[in-house]
């Protein structure tokens, strides 16, 4: 009888076809592979363009320079940039983030300033700071414009500056002036 009590306290015999060691292979096997394809589907995903034509990050055509009264500012939600007109004709295209902490400026048509909201500074219509804690102007980006007035915007190009000068404003080319055939 003591045998049979001691046969009765044993677990069964593993089933040979299907054991707690090959789950556990098969298990790891899906998770790895699961795994495998999910990284490559983020990185293929990373490797293509994750911007659209027109958007911020790429040129952006804003229109003809007719379009731009001197002395105003026109915002560029898509491009996330502001295209300022000044007085004597030239363009600037504004970021417009802070330099303090890149809380997003808006443009007030009263006083002629730049604004953010988060801590106060103010930039002048050109983007130098008037009042901190802003350390440095308005980013800038590049502009072009074709000998037809038709002005285009680099987004995806960010050019830092200590100050504004002259030499960072795009102006129109000058059309120059048809020459006469000689006379014979």
């Amino acid at each position: 009888m003591a045998d049979e009590s001691n046969s009765e306290q044993q677990p069964a015999p593993p089933d040979p076809q299907y054991r707690r060691r090959d789950f556990l292979k098969t298990a790891w096997g899906t998770l790895a592979t699961l795994a495998v394809g999910g990284f490559g589907y983020v990185g293929f995903r990373f490797l293509e363009s994750r911007v659209e034509e027109g958007q911020f990050g790429e040129v952006i055509h804003v229109g003809n320079i007719e379009e731009f009264e001197p002395l105003t500012v026109t915002q560029f939600s898509q491009g996330r940039f502001f295209l300022v007109r000044m007085e004597d004709g030239g363009f600037l295209a504004l970021y417009r983030k802070c330099t303090h902490l890149d809380c997003v400026v808006r443009w007030n048509d009263e006083d002629q300033h730049f604004h953010c909201p988060c801590h106060g500074s103010e930039f002048e219509m050109d983007g130098d700071v008037v009042n901190p804690p802003a350390p440095l102007p308005l980013v800038r980006f590049p502009i072009e414009i074709n000998e037809r007035g038709r002005i285009s915007v680099d987004t995806g190009t960010l050019i830092e500056r200590r100050r504004t000068s002259k030499d960072e404003f795009t102006y129109p080319p000058t059309p120059q002036p048809e020459e006469e055939p000689p006379e014979t």
